[in-house]
């Protein structure tokens, strides 16, 4: 009987050229030493002047030296991955994939605008993964009707945004970051669906932020499903928890504007009162957690913060290349995505950017 070959779903690569850093991570260690040698060796002696000085330069140098040797862990020899997609197409159907559950945390209305949520949310809903296996969840800490209302409207919307992104390929999936690009160089869309599209949003935003201006919903509005939670003497640190489902996937009726199921979209604002601590996002997760469980209970959990978005609509196909590869999967318990940011300055003084990871890494180019 034959025996059946491992498929593996992402290859580990180390980076070439390293003997010229390691000459020179080499010459600075020894360099390093002989100051550190001079200096314990050359201490002024009790009393004369500049003691104090050379003991401090001492301790910053020692300080130095313990910072430099732990860095040389990921510099001495990086290695980098790189998933395989189109072999987890091969060995896996869409129906045999695991389901994934979408954690956003968002805590003050003020703070993080609802639109500027709604457009994480639309970004992630918009994934390149069977919808029916997605399942996106939204903690509002504020328990702010605002942000319900502006999630109500994203679930509106999203039956003619993620049609669109699927049909055009579209690059990032966030609306907001999409509308605002001033190039579309990677989707097939014309400039008339385009514009279409763009003013389906706009329209979509200005009502958004009209309510948020009044800092209170319509009463026209407030007839519809699950407004009816919030009632008079509601405070951000003291509700009752609040899950309301926009979109249930198993609703055969939940589908956009092709005819395909709509990934689930859950709104939770978790109890809280002034007498007990919250614990703040950890105790955000925590909770969602325990709704996800009875709802979805997916075995895949993506957090994302409610003020970024996926640039990459096969992000959760990336990661599931570690979770489900066939040898080192279990050995695996999360994947970390980097950050990228968005305008930076050149001159950026604190590094926030991550150009050198972005540059030189040859992974995926997922982020979220």
């Amino acid at each position: 009987m034959a025996e059946r070959r491992l498929v593996s779903l992402f290859g580990t690569e180390r980076a070439k050229g390293r003997t010229a850093y390691k000459l020179f991570a080499s010459s600075m260690l020894v360099s390093i030493c002989l100051v550190l040698f001079y200096r314990a060796t050359n201490i002024p002696g009790r009393g004369e002047q500049g003691r104090w000085a050379w003991m401090g330069m001492l301790a910053a140098e020692l300080w130095f030296t313990g910072y430099w040797i732990i860095t040389q862990s990921v510099r001495w020899n990086p290695i980098y991955r790189r998933t395989f997609k189109e072999r987890l197409s091969e060995i896996r159907d869409d129906a045999e994939l695991p389901g994934v559950d979408i954690f956003v945390c968002t805590a003050d209305p003020v703070a993080e605008p609802p639109a500027l949520v709604i457009s994480t949310v639309l970004s992630v809903m918009a994934y390149d993964y069977p919808p029916e296996k997605l399942s996106v969840y939204v903690s509002d800490d504020a328990g702010s009707e605002l942000t319900f209302y502006a999630l109500w409207e994203a679930a509106q919307f999203a039956r003619h945004w993620l049609p669109f992104c699927r049909r055009h390929k579209v690059e990032p999936r966030s609306p907001a970051a999409y509308f605002s690009s001033r190039s579309h160089p990677c989707d097939t869309c014309n400039d008339t669906e385009r514009s279409y599209m763009k003013n389906l949003y706009k329209e979509m935003e200005s009502r958004i932020d009209a309510v948020v201006m009044l800092e209170k919903v319509h009463e026209d509005l407030r007839a519809r499903k699950g407004f009816s939670e919030w009632k008079s003497g509601m405070a951000s640190r003291n509700h009752q928890p609040i899950v309301q489902i926009l979109i249930d996937s198993s609703d055969k009726s939940s589908v956009d504007d092709d005819g395909t199921a709509l990934p689930t979209l859950v709104y939770m604002a978790r109890e809280k009162r002034p007498q007990h601590h919250h614990n703040f996002k950890a105790g955000a997760m925590n909770a969602l957690i325990r709704v996800s469980s009875v709802i979805s209970n997916s075995p895949v959990i993506l957090n994302v913060d409610c003020d970024m978005y996926s640039n990459n609509a096969e992000s959760i196909r990336d990661a599931l290349c570690f979770f489900l590869d066939e040898e080192k999967g279990h050995d695996i318990g999360f994947v970390q995505f980097p950050q990228n940011f968005e305008n930076i300055t050149k001159n950026d003084l604190y590094g926030n950017a991550f150009k050198v990871i972005n540059a030189v890494r040859t992974t995926c180019r997922s982020s979220v």
